[in-house]
C-alpha cells in the first residue's frame, strides 16, 4: 500500500520505524532494527572517543 513506515536521517545518526509486528509475528522480526540500533552506537562512541 506503498505506506512509509520507516525513516533515516540523511546526515545525523537517526532512524524511526513504525509497523505492526503481529502482522508476521516471529522471534526476530525485528532483529535488524536493534542491531542497527548498535551500529549506530558504536559508531557514535568511535566517532566521540577521546585520545
Amino acid at each position: 500500500d506503498e505506506t512509509v513506515e520507516g525513516l533515516r536521517h540523511r546526515s545525523l545518526p537517526v532512524f524511526s520505524v513504525q509497523y505492526h509486528p503481529e502482522a508476521s509475528a516471529g522471534p526476530h522480526d525485528s532483529h535488524y532494527l536493534f542491531q542497527r540500533f548498535r551500529e549506530t552506537i558504536d559508531e557514535y562512541r568511535a566517532a566521540t572517543a577521546r585520545p
